[in-house]
């Protein structure tokens, strides 16, 4: 049985003007011990999916539909305090943007122990604190830094410190909201290395969020593809690296470089995202589709399995 599967998810965002459509029918599943990669531009809705899994939706965002089915227990209807017992402890995350997800004003070690005694009230500081600096070791930081305050960290050591707390608890799912966001590619690859040691150390189920197929390959086993709100295909990495079937697939293939075989010119897909307040009514990727038929302008495609291997796509060609 998967450790996470999403059935169905459609969250939205309430505004004055209507119905932000984030989110709309998202299917897939986390094995234990597999990292799921989900991929996709800015505003598809990857973050909405991690803060609907976590039940974090900010002021105006309602899970709508749909199932998310966590350790055998659909969680969706679970309220705030059964939901407290849930993070951290069950389902953790590495926010984006580790410069600004730690509070400035509280050393990193007191972060960590207070993530550790939320869930372990009676532990004793001195053991919590003890367990805050073998996490801190554990991902690379000394622990004699750990009576430092964030900004007497560098950001791959806020990164790091982050990874640590989302530790502290040892979770079951662990949810990496971009985390090689503004760091440079060095440590960048460090924080990838990382993260993969620890899954493989520690037997991790993780999902990890990018708009970089790139860093996704690195770690993960299976991708989502996200676009406007919908999944147009899922998969196997390797599957998908090999063969990406969906147009918005081939386009994000084509846009990455690489430093093997012949030089080819990158290409770039024309068009803008549609406004997710009033998307399209059929396929949303319609408008930037160099094969849109009359079909794709009324109804989202069904997801369709392809081969023998776990690869499914959304997409009329198929």
């Amino acid at each position: 049985m998967p450790v996470l599967s999403v059935e169905g998810l459609t969250t939205n965002y309430r505004t004055l003007r209507g119905w932000v459509k984030a989110a709309e029918n998202v299917n897939f599943d986390v094995e234990k011990g597999q990292a799921v990669g989900v991929v996709g531009e800015s505003g598809c809705g990857k973050t909405t999916v991690a803060l609907s899994i976590l039940k974090l939706l900010p002021r105006g965002g309602k899970i709508r539909r749909g199932k998310i089915i966590f350790d055998g227990t659909d969680i969706v209807p679970l309220s705030d305090k059964e939901m407290r017992a849930i993070r951290w402890k069950g389902i953790s995350i590495v926010f984006q943007g580790a410069m600004n997800a730690l509070n400035p004003v509280f050393k990193v070690g007191d972060q960590i122990i207070e993530a550790i005694k939320t869930h372990e009230p009676d532990l004793p500081k001195s053991d919590a604190r003890a367990r805050a600096e073998g996490l801190l070791e554990m991902v690379g930081v000394e622990p004699s830094r750990i009576n430092n305050y964030p900004h007497e960290f560098s950001g791959g050591m806020r990164q790091r410190a982050l990874i640590a707390m989302a530790l502290a608890s040892n979770p079951k799912l662990l949810i990496a909201d971009e985390p090689g966001t503004a760091l440079d590619v060095i440590v960048q690859a460090q924080v990838l290395q990382l993260m993969r040691g620890l899954k493989e150390k520690l037997g991790l189920s993780m999902m990890m969020i990018s708009h970089d197929l790139s860093i996704v390959a690195e770690v993960c086993e299976k991708v989502v593809i996200m676009y406007a709100g919908h999944v147009v295909e899922y998969g196997e990495i390797g599957e998908i690296f090999k063969e990406p079937l969906h147009p918005y697939t081939q386009g994000l293939m084509g846009a990455f470089p690489s430093i093997k075989g012949n030089k080819q010119k990158l290409v770039s897909i024309p068009g803008q995202p549609p406004d997710l307040l009033n998307p399209p009514p059929g396929c949303p990727f319609y408008p930037r589709c160099p094969y849109a038929m009359d079909v794709c302008k009324t109804k989202f495609p069904e997801s369709k399995k392809m081969g023998s291997a776990e690869h499914y796509v959304s997409c009329y060609l198929y």
